[in-house]
């Protein structure tokens, strides 16, 4: 399985987009090659260079990670999208820009929100008994089954229990 990560997105997620930004890009790809040693996932990382990047897109690997910087005048967002296209369905996307993952959702790939996913890495070490899901929210009323889930949302919690531990 894939997972695309809005590097900031993730970042901002935990502790805001404050401070010293390459601190915390280095901390970010160290917890995610932490996680693939575990899971064995392939993960991209997509930052920002709209502004201040390279008039290229810049690739580079570290750690089993590959770290994606979008070419100057682009936003991350939309190399997101592109990878999402390019996988479909075999890929789970972190984000919590609700423009992107209504993007991605209509190639099949799943969203996951930053939040949840950097739970998901602050608890790495714990084992999985100790962590809890709250899937008991419901949103919207249904016909039918009430106790069924939607499509969408069984779809989404299968991804998110391949990621756990």
């Amino acid at each position: 399985m894939e997972i695309i990560i809005d590097g900031y997105n993730v970042i901002g997620s935990d502790t805001g987009l404050t401070g010293n930004l390459e601190h915390g890009r280095n901390l970010l790809v160290q917890q995610l090659a932490s996680y693939r040693q575990k899971k064995g996932h392939d993960i991209t990382v997509v930052f920002d260079g709209w502004r201040s990047g390279s008039i290229d897109e810049v690739q580079q690997k570290r750690d089993g990670i590959c770290i994606v910087y979008s070419r100057l005048g682009e936003k991350a967002d939309s190399v997101i999208v592109r990878l999402a296209r390019k996988h479909g369905a075999g890929c789970v996307v972190v984000t919590s820009d609700r423009e992107v993952r209504s993007a991605i959702e209509r190639f099949g790939a799943v969203a996951l929100y930053a939040g949840e996913f950097g739970e998901m890495l602050r608890n790495l070490d714990k084992p999985f008994d100790d962590q809890e899901a709250d899937y008991s929210q419901q949103r919207t009323p249904k016909k039918g089954n009430p106790r069924r889930l939607s499509k969408k949302e069984r779809r989404r919690r299968e991804k998110l229990n391949k990621l756990k531990f």
